[in-house]
């Protein structure tokens, strides 16, 4: 007799600085569980993607050639690989801070996802946390993507919320060049954190959705550091 599993397999499970990551397959895809808190699955980029994209087409208007970009979490890998293909991004930095999420990648099963990314002489991946990483670091980029958690107003760990405060806002403007690109992905719009970026200083706030099957949509806040 065979037995068909419905549920999901769990392939890894670690514990870590900031609590326990899991790694699951469901069918064919993937999924990364956190502190119990579904993060994201391999079923669909199109989010992912437009967090990418949306920056790149926001430069490209305002006639920024040959960007550089920092994506603040490296999750299933959607985000690198959509930049990797783009040849016009000179220099793409992951920071990831959970070491397991990165071994999924060079040495699991997300490298079907992220191979070709993480082997472009272009891309870099840095272990650190990414608050920490933006208050110490003296680099700039043109573009800020960050997708650490399910968005402004539902965090993975407490300490995520500093970075959409003013201070941590204030740190990635910090960390942006002039008429530089933040674009913040979320599972949901969030009208208080579009407000929390006009207070900080930025311009240029939108919000741009993609629909979900059932739902709310997930959205991309995207704003400009002024020049």
């Amino acid at each position: 007799m065979t037995l068909h599993v419905d549920g999901p397999v769990t392939l890894d499970r670690r514990e870590g600085p900031h609590g326990e990551v899991v790694l699951r397959q469901r069918g064919a895809h993937h999924e990364i569980i956190a502190n119990g808190c579904f993060l994201m699955d391999t079923s669909d980029g199109r989010s992912e993607r437009l967090l990418i994209d949306a920056a790149y087409e926001a430069l490209a208007a305002a006639g920024k050639t040959g960007p550089t970009l920092l994506i603040g979490g490296l999750g299933v890998g959607f985000s690198l690989a959509r930049a990797a293909v783009n040849p016009r991004w000179r220099r793409i930095a992951v920071v990831e801070r959970e070491q397991a999420i990165i071994d999924w990648h060079r040495t699991g099963p997300l490298g079907q996802i992220s191979g070709d990314a993480l082997a472009d002489p272009r891309s870099v991946i840095l272990h650190t946390d990414l608050i920490a990483y933006l208050r110490t670091t003296t680099d700039r980029y043109d573009a800020l993507c960050l997708d650490i958690d399910n968005g402004p107003d539902w965090t993975v760990t407490d300490d995520n919320e500093n970075l959409y405060s003013a201070a941590g806002l204030a740190a990635c403007q910090g960390r942006l060049e002039p008429g530089g690109i933040l674009a913040v992905w979320s599972a949901q719009p969030s009208p208080a954190f579009e407000d929390a970026l006009r207070n900080a200083g930025f311009t240029g706030v939108t919000t741009e959705e993609i629909r979900v099957a059932r739902g709310v949509p997930d959205v991309v806040h995207l704003a400009v550091r002024p020049a």
